[in-house]
Protein backbone atom coordinates (compact mmCIF):
# COMPACT_ATOMS: atom_id res chain seq x y z
CA UNK A 1 0.00 0.00 0.00
CA UNK A 2 1.59 3.42 -1.28
CA UNK A 3 1.44 6.20 1.33
CA UNK A 4 -1.08 8.31 -0.57
CA UNK A 5 -3.26 5.16 -0.17
CA UNK A 6 -2.44 5.39 3.97
CA UNK A 7 -3.41 9.09 3.97
CA UNK A 8 -7.07 8.17 2.18
CA UNK A 9 -7.71 5.34 4.69
CA UNK A 10 -6.19 7.13 7.59
CA UNK A 11 -8.99 9.88 6.93
CA UNK A 12 -11.50 7.31 6.28
CA UNK A 13 -10.92 5.87 9.80
CA UNK A 14 -11.23 8.96 11.24
CA UNK A 15 -14.52 9.87 9.65
CA UNK A 16 -16.07 6.86 10.49
CA UNK A 17 -15.83 7.55 14.18
CA UNK A 18 -17.94 10.53 13.54
CA UNK A 19 -21.58 10.67 14.10
CA UNK A 20 -22.24 13.52 11.88
CA UNK A 21 -21.16 13.84 8.17
CA UNK A 22 -17.69 14.00 7.22
CA UNK A 23 -17.87 16.54 5.00
CA UNK A 24 -18.73 18.60 8.16
CA UNK A 25 -15.37 17.84 9.77
CA UNK A 26 -11.82 19.21 10.61
CA UNK A 27 -11.32 17.43 7.03
CA UNK A 28 -12.14 20.42 4.88
CA UNK A 29 -13.54 19.67 1.11
CA UNK A 30 -10.73 21.61 0.22
CA UNK A 31 -8.38 18.97 1.71
CA UNK A 32 -10.35 15.88 0.73
CA UNK A 33 -10.33 17.38 -2.88
CA UNK A 34 -6.02 17.33 -2.74
CA UNK A 35 -6.07 14.20 -1.51
CA UNK A 36 -8.51 12.69 -4.00
CA UNK A 37 -6.45 14.79 -6.91
CA UNK A 38 -3.18 13.49 -5.97
CA UNK A 39 -4.60 9.96 -5.80
CA UNK A 40 -6.75 9.59 -8.66
CA UNK A 41 -5.87 10.71 -12.02
CA UNK A 42 -6.44 14.04 -13.51
CA UNK A 43 -8.97 14.02 -16.18
CA UNK A 44 -6.88 15.20 -18.80
CA UNK A 45 -4.25 12.18 -18.14
CA UNK A 46 -7.00 9.80 -18.10
CA UNK A 47 -8.41 10.83 -21.75
CA UNK A 48 -4.91 11.00 -23.07
CA UNK A 49 -4.44 7.41 -22.27
CA UNK A 50 -7.49 6.50 -23.59
CA UNK A 51 -6.98 8.00 -27.00
CA UNK A 52 -3.76 6.36 -27.67
CA UNK A 53 -5.53 2.80 -26.16
CA UNK A 54 -8.42 2.94 -28.90
CA UNK A 55 -6.15 4.60 -31.46
CA UNK A 56 -3.92 1.77 -31.44
CA UNK A 57 -6.71 -0.64 -31.32
CA UNK A 58 -8.77 0.45 -34.14
CA UNK A 59 -5.05 0.19 -35.60
CA UNK A 60 -5.05 -3.60 -33.98
CA UNK A 61 -2.05 -2.82 -32.64
CA UNK A 62 -3.78 -2.66 -28.96
CA UNK A 63 -5.54 -5.85 -26.87
CA UNK A 64 -7.85 -4.90 -24.29
CA UNK A 65 -7.99 -7.02 -21.42
CA UNK A 66 -10.53 -7.84 -18.65
CA UNK A 67 -10.01 -9.63 -15.28
CA UNK A 68 -12.47 -10.33 -12.61
CA UNK A 69 -10.02 -11.34 -10.01
CA UNK A 70 -9.81 -8.28 -7.48
CA UNK A 71 -13.57 -8.62 -7.19
CA UNK A 72 -14.04 -12.21 -6.67
CA UNK A 73 -10.94 -11.75 -4.09
CA UNK A 74 -13.18 -9.19 -2.55
CA UNK A 75 -16.60 -11.21 -2.41
CA UNK A 76 -14.88 -14.46 -1.58
CA UNK A 77 -14.27 -12.76 2.11
CA UNK A 78 -17.71 -12.03 2.33
CA UNK A 79 -19.07 -15.07 1.26
CA UNK A 80 -22.90 -15.85 2.85
CA UNK A 81 -22.96 -12.96 4.31
CA UNK A 82 -24.67 -9.39 3.86
CA UNK A 83 -22.33 -6.19 3.55
CA UNK A 84 -23.10 -2.30 2.56
CA UNK A 85 -21.87 -1.82 -1.52
CA UNK A 86 -22.59 0.93 -3.86
CA UNK A 87 -23.86 -0.79 -6.55
CA UNK A 88 -22.79 1.06 -10.56
CA UNK A 89 -24.35 -0.31 -13.70
CA UNK A 90 -23.33 1.61 -16.63
CA UNK A 91 -24.92 0.29 -20.08
CA UNK A 92 -23.95 1.17 -23.52
CA UNK A 93 -26.59 3.11 -25.18
CA UNK A 94 -27.60 1.43 -28.93
CA UNK A 95 -25.46 -1.76 -28.84
CA UNK A 96 -28.20 -3.40 -31.27
CA UNK A 97 -28.38 -1.19 -33.64
CA UNK A 98 -24.75 -0.58 -33.79
CA UNK A 99 -24.36 -4.80 -34.35
CA UNK A 100 -27.20 -4.59 -37.55
CA UNK A 101 -25.17 -2.33 -38.87
CA UNK A 102 -20.88 -2.70 -37.89
CA UNK A 103 -19.63 -5.53 -39.18
CA UNK A 104 -18.50 -7.90 -36.16
CA UNK A 105 -14.39 -7.42 -36.12
CA UNK A 106 -15.53 -3.40 -35.51
CA UNK A 107 -18.19 -4.25 -32.90
CA UNK A 108 -16.14 -6.06 -30.76
CA UNK A 109 -13.86 -3.37 -31.08
CA UNK A 110 -15.97 -0.76 -29.61
CA UNK A 111 -17.17 -3.41 -26.72
CA UNK A 112 -13.81 -4.23 -25.58
CA UNK A 113 -12.82 -0.37 -25.62
CA UNK A 114 -16.05 0.28 -23.96
CA UNK A 115 -15.87 -2.24 -21.32
CA UNK A 116 -12.34 -1.60 -20.62
CA UNK A 117 -12.26 1.93 -20.15
CA UNK A 118 -15.19 2.31 -17.63
CA UNK A 119 -13.64 -0.86 -16.12
CA UNK A 120 -10.77 1.01 -15.52
CA UNK A 121 -12.83 4.09 -14.63
CA UNK A 122 -14.01 1.47 -11.82
CA UNK A 123 -10.20 0.49 -10.60
CA UNK A 124 -9.52 4.12 -10.11
CA UNK A 125 -12.29 5.43 -8.04
CA UNK A 126 -11.43 2.28 -5.22
CA UNK A 127 -14.61 -0.12 -6.82
CA UNK A 128 -14.24 -3.82 -8.24
CA UNK A 129 -15.97 -4.86 -11.05
CA UNK A 130 -18.71 -7.94 -10.96
CA UNK A 131 -19.15 -8.79 -13.99
CA UNK A 132 -20.34 -7.94 -17.64
CA UNK A 133 -23.81 -8.64 -19.32
CA UNK A 134 -23.80 -8.18 -22.47
CA UNK A 135 -22.79 -4.43 -23.45
CA UNK A 136 -22.70 -3.67 -19.60
CA UNK A 137 -20.33 -3.61 -16.83
CA UNK A 138 -21.90 -4.34 -13.11
CA UNK A 139 -19.11 -2.71 -10.77
CA UNK A 140 -19.56 -2.05 -6.84
CA UNK A 141 -17.79 0.09 -4.09
CA UNK A 142 -17.43 -1.44 -0.45
CA UNK A 143 -19.46 0.93 1.92
CA UNK A 144 -18.33 -0.88 5.00
CA UNK A 145 -16.55 1.68 6.62
CA UNK A 146 -17.66 5.39 5.50
CA UNK A 147 -20.60 5.60 3.36
CA UNK A 148 -20.42 9.14 2.29
CA UNK A 149 -17.11 9.29 0.79
CA UNK A 150 -17.69 5.55 -1.13
CA UNK A 151 -20.91 6.98 -2.39
CA UNK A 152 -19.07 10.29 -3.59
CA UNK A 153 -16.55 8.11 -5.19
CA UNK A 154 -18.99 6.45 -6.97
CA UNK A 155 -20.67 8.68 -8.40
CA UNK A 156 -17.52 11.33 -9.29
CA UNK A 157 -16.63 7.97 -11.28
CA UNK A 158 -20.00 7.85 -13.28
CA UNK A 159 -19.28 11.50 -13.80
CA UNK A 160 -15.97 10.12 -15.32
CA UNK A 161 -16.97 7.68 -17.46
CA UNK A 162 -19.54 10.08 -19.28
CA UNK A 163 -16.35 12.24 -19.92
CA UNK A 164 -14.08 9.59 -20.77
CA UNK A 165 -16.72 8.06 -23.50
CA UNK A 166 -17.34 12.11 -24.65
CA UNK A 167 -13.74 13.53 -25.05
CA UNK A 168 -11.83 9.86 -24.70
CA UNK A 169 -13.17 7.70 -27.16
CA UNK A 170 -15.38 9.06 -29.53
CA UNK A 171 -13.16 12.13 -30.64
CA UNK A 172 -10.99 8.69 -31.97
CA UNK A 173 -13.51 6.98 -33.45
CA UNK A 174 -15.01 10.19 -35.69
CA UNK A 175 -11.48 9.88 -37.34
CA UNK A 176 -12.50 6.42 -38.40
CA UNK A 177 -15.90 6.88 -39.15
CA UNK A 178 -17.22 4.86 -36.40
CA UNK A 179 -20.54 5.94 -34.54
CA UNK A 180 -20.49 8.02 -31.15
CA UNK A 181 -20.83 6.53 -27.81
CA UNK A 182 -22.89 6.67 -25.49
CA UNK A 183 -23.69 5.50 -21.88
CA UNK A 184 -26.41 5.76 -19.35
CA UNK A 185 -25.69 5.08 -15.58
CA UNK A 186 -27.26 3.74 -11.95
CA UNK A 187 -26.02 3.81 -8.57
CA UNK A 188 -27.54 2.86 -5.87
CA UNK A 189 -26.46 2.08 -2.28
CA UNK A 190 -27.32 -0.74 -0.09
CA UNK A 191 -27.21 -4.14 1.78
CA UNK A 192 -26.55 -7.18 -0.26
CA UNK A 193 -26.19 -10.77 0.00
CA UNK A 194 -23.00 -12.12 -1.17
CA UNK A 195 -23.45 -15.98 -3.07
CA UNK A 196 -21.01 -18.25 -4.22
CA UNK A 197 -22.94 -20.41 -6.90
CA UNK A 198 -21.48 -23.88 -6.64
CA UNK A 199 -19.44 -25.72 -3.36
CA UNK A 200 -16.04 -25.48 -4.82
CA UNK A 201 -13.72 -23.03 -3.96
CA UNK A 202 -13.43 -21.38 -7.58
CA UNK A 203 -16.94 -21.52 -8.17
CA UNK A 204 -17.94 -17.74 -9.70
CA UNK A 205 -19.70 -15.47 -6.67
CA UNK A 206 -22.43 -13.04 -7.42
CA UNK A 207 -24.26 -10.14 -5.61
CA UNK A 208 -28.03 -10.60 -5.23
CA UNK A 209 -30.35 -7.62 -3.17
CA UNK A 210 -33.36 -5.12 -3.30
CA UNK A 211 -30.41 -2.47 -4.21
CA UNK A 212 -28.92 -4.66 -7.38
CA UNK A 213 -32.58 -4.62 -8.58
CA UNK A 214 -33.69 -0.97 -7.80
CA UNK A 215 -30.21 -0.16 -9.68
CA UNK A 216 -30.84 -1.98 -12.53
CA UNK A 217 -34.17 -0.93 -13.15
CA UNK A 218 -32.93 3.05 -12.67
CA UNK A 219 -30.32 2.48 -15.19
CA UNK A 220 -32.78 1.60 -17.85
CA UNK A 221 -35.18 4.66 -17.15
CA UNK A 222 -32.02 6.94 -17.42
CA UNK A 223 -31.55 9.04 -20.84
CA UNK A 224 -28.07 8.45 -22.95
CA UNK A 225 -25.44 10.14 -21.47
CA UNK A 226 -26.93 10.76 -18.04
CA UNK A 227 -26.49 9.34 -14.23
CA UNK A 228 -29.53 8.56 -11.99
CA UNK A 229 -28.84 8.15 -8.46
CA UNK A 230 -31.33 6.74 -5.80
CA UNK A 231 -31.84 8.95 -2.20
CA UNK A 232 -29.77 6.42 -0.28
CA UNK A 233 -26.89 7.93 -2.65
CA UNK A 234 -28.27 11.50 -2.76
CA UNK A 235 -28.27 11.85 0.93
CA UNK A 236 -24.66 11.17 1.43
CA UNK A 237 -23.20 13.30 -1.47
CA UNK A 238 -20.84 16.26 -0.79
CA UNK A 239 -23.20 19.39 -0.85
CA UNK A 240 -21.52 20.63 -3.88
CA UNK A 241 -21.79 16.96 -5.85
CA UNK A 242 -24.98 16.93 -4.89
CA UNK A 243 -26.07 19.86 -6.61
CA UNK A 244 -25.57 19.07 -10.15
CA UNK A 245 -27.98 16.60 -9.54
CA UNK A 246 -32.26 17.16 -9.75
CA UNK A 247 -35.34 15.36 -9.09
CA UNK A 248 -36.85 13.36 -11.12
CA UNK A 249 -40.20 11.89 -11.08
CA UNK A 250 -42.09 8.80 -13.12
CA UNK A 251 -45.28 7.42 -13.59
CA UNK A 252 -46.61 4.55 -11.08
CA UNK A 253 -46.31 2.42 -14.26
CA UNK A 254 -42.48 2.60 -15.03
CA UNK A 255 -41.15 3.52 -10.91
CA UNK A 256 -42.44 1.61 -7.77
CA UNK A 257 -40.12 0.77 -5.71
CA UNK A 258 -40.72 1.89 -2.30
CA UNK A 259 -36.89 2.76 0.46
CA UNK A 260 -36.57 0.56 2.71
CA UNK A 261 -35.22 3.49 4.82
CA UNK A 262 -38.78 5.78 4.85
CA UNK A 263 -40.95 3.38 3.44
CA UNK A 264 -42.35 5.89 1.03
CA UNK A 265 -41.62 5.85 -2.80
CA UNK A 266 -38.15 5.75 -3.69
CA UNK A 267 -36.86 9.47 -4.80
CA UNK A 268 -34.45 9.43 -7.64
CA UNK A 269 -32.23 12.39 -8.66
CA UNK A 270 -31.07 12.76 -12.27
CA UNK A 271 -27.53 14.60 -13.51
CA UNK A 272 -28.47 18.19 -14.60
CA UNK A 273 -27.82 19.09 -18.33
Amino acid sequence: MTTRNKEVDEIKSQNLNKSRSPFISTITSEKRDKLESEVLYDTDTQIKQTQNRIWKALKRRYQYDSNLESGQKFLKNHVNSKIPLVILYVDLVGSTNLSMTLPVDKLVTLIRAFTYEMSLAVNRYGGFVLKYVGDAVIAFFPSLSNKYIVCDRAVRCGISMLTIIKNGLNPILNQYDYPDLSAKIGIDEGENIIVQYGNDINSSLDIISYCMSVSAKMTSLTKSNNITIGDDVYVRLHPELREKFVRVNYSAREWNYVSKRTGELYKLYTLKQ
